[in-house]
């Protein structure tokens, strides 16, 4: 979108300018000698020519450019934001060694780039001194022309003059023609099929459903695309109202696919409902309305704060402000100059990391509703900020369902139940405890974890199952 808004159209514009201009010359020297239009229009024919010849060639080049340097990119932000394991493991060398063939690849598309430009620029610039020497020696050849000297001396200049924005205007135009590739994605951007509601989505549920947050999958399979695996496979289990459920496995286990297909992000088969209602004829913005998510990397718009913890503006500011008063923002946001109309930067890099992710928690306590997913939600947070988003979610969330995807199983093993994904399929699902003493998937989880780190995880399972069974 940069180069659509900022830099395509002040090359356009200077495509247009100098294309002016060179006409301008061309119509001077004809005057002065009708014939040299001639010479003109087959200097325009060769210039066109070229034109078509370079961009053939440099389109595919820039394309392949972009192609080589995303990876390059990639690999640079992966590199910073890992930059802690890299140390750990020692494995610079490698990361070195990636990076430089991944930029030796991008080089040598660069330098093919660089290369035509230059040819082209020399093709031009000879060109034009042909040119130029064509309307010389025929004012010198053609005495009889009956041109006046002022005249012939206005028509070399100008020819002169050509030399030096013409090799300029042919490279915006052909910059025109390949930047023009960034305006083809975004008109591709536009043709994609909006997400609509099917013709069978035409339920909207009272406006207190789900009132107990009940959750039941009935033989759900899901895929991405219609050409790849299934990521979820014939998935069948039911969550209670009220009930804190974790979600564990491997990565690749399917367990973010559980949330992408509670909100109906990718087509599922089979049936998923909440509180009885099959969400597959639920309209999409209800159904995502009604469920919470505190998601691994805080989602913040760039707007004020409030706008953030209320999109519609649906709730007062005492609302707001008690909800901040939750996670512990209050003070913070106070002490700020604006307040809830703070502006907050892109992603919300004016915020750090923790108090991103108390900012959602805050969201999602405004918005009341009776089910709350959690994708790895404290996974990059400090243990302080951890402790207060666990704590906050027992106290205000102790009358919803909360699912709760973590690699760190502290997190979810006081949780009421566990779900244990692999490779797209349910292996258990129980409580903590139960599947300790079953010594299945679960147990081998959590004794990878280490001795002393298993035994206290085994101990807080029980403690928590019998604390549950002596309330039942």
């Amino acid at each position: 979108m940069g180069i659509v808004d900022d830099y395509l159209p002040s090359v356009f514009i200077d495509a247009i300018e100098i294309g002016l201009v060179v006409l301008g010359i061309v119509i001077v020297v004809g005057i002065v000698n009708p014939y040299l239009l001639i010479i003109g229009a087959i200097v325009f024919v060769i210039f066109y020519l070229l034109r078509i010849v370079y961009l053939a060639t440099s389109v595919d080049i820039k394309r392949l450019e972009g192609v080589t340097r995303s990876p390059v990119f990639t690999h640079m932000n992966l590199s910073l934001q890992g930059l802690a394991t890299i140390r750990a493991f020692g494995e610079q060398e490698a990361l070195k060694n990636t990076f430089d063939n991944l930029q030796d690849v991008h080089s040598s598309a660069w330098f093919m780039f660089l290369a035509s430009s230059h040819t082209f620029g020399f093709l031009l610039d000879t060109i034009c001194v042909i040119y130029i020497c064509v309307v010389t020696f025929n004012f010198i050849l053609c005495e009889n022309t009956g041109s006046v000297g002022s005249d012939v001396g206005l028509a070399i200049t100008q020819a002169l003059a050509m030399t030096e924005i013409l090799q300029w205007g042919m490279r915006q135009w052909c910059e025109v023609e390949n930047q023009m590739t960034s305006v083809e994605r975004i008109v591709e951007y536009t043709q994609i099929d909006n997400e609509t509601d099917h013709q069978t989505r035409l339920c909207i549920p009272d406006k207190t459903w789900p009132d107990a947050g009940a959750i039941e999958f009935k033989n759900v399979n899901m895929r991405y695309d219609k050409n790849l695996p299934y990521v979820l496979n014939d998935l069948n289990f039911v969550i209670n109202p009220e009930e804190k459920i974790g979600i564990v496995g491997r990565t690749g286990a399917g367990k973010s696919s559980i949330i992408s297909a509670l909100f109906q992000l990718v087509p599922t088969e089979g049936e998923i409902l909440i509180d009885n209602q099959n969400i597959d004829t639920v309209l999409f913005q209800h159904l995502r309305s009604k469920i919470s998510i505190i998601p691994q990397e805080p989602v913040l718009f760039s707007d004020t704060l409030r706008k953030n913890l209320d999109p519609f503006n649906n709730y007062d500011d005492s609302v707001l402000w008690n909800a901040l008063e939750e996670v512990e923002l209050k003070g913070v946001v106070s002490d700020l100059p604006d307040g809830l109309l703070t502006k907050m930067s892109e992603g919300g890099s004016n915020f750090s990391v923790g108090q991103r992710q108390l900012v959602c928690l805050a969201r999602a306590i405004v918005r009341k509703n009776k089910i709350l997913l959690m994708d790895e939600a404290t996974a990059n947070v400090d243990p302080k900020t951890d402790s207060l988003i666990q704590t906050t979610i027992r106290r205000k969330f102790n009358t919803c369902t909360v699912l709760t995807i973590a690699h760190r199983l502290q997190t979810i093993i006081d949780s009421d139940k566990v779900l244990v994904m692999d490779a797209g399929t349910l292996r258990e699902f129980d409580s903590p405890y139960l599947l300790l003493e079953n010594k299945g998937i679960f147990y081998e989880m959590v004794q990878q974890t280490g001795t002393a780190i298993a035994d206290n995880l085994y101990q807080t399972a029980k403690n928590a199952y019998m604390k549950k069974m002596k309330s039942d």
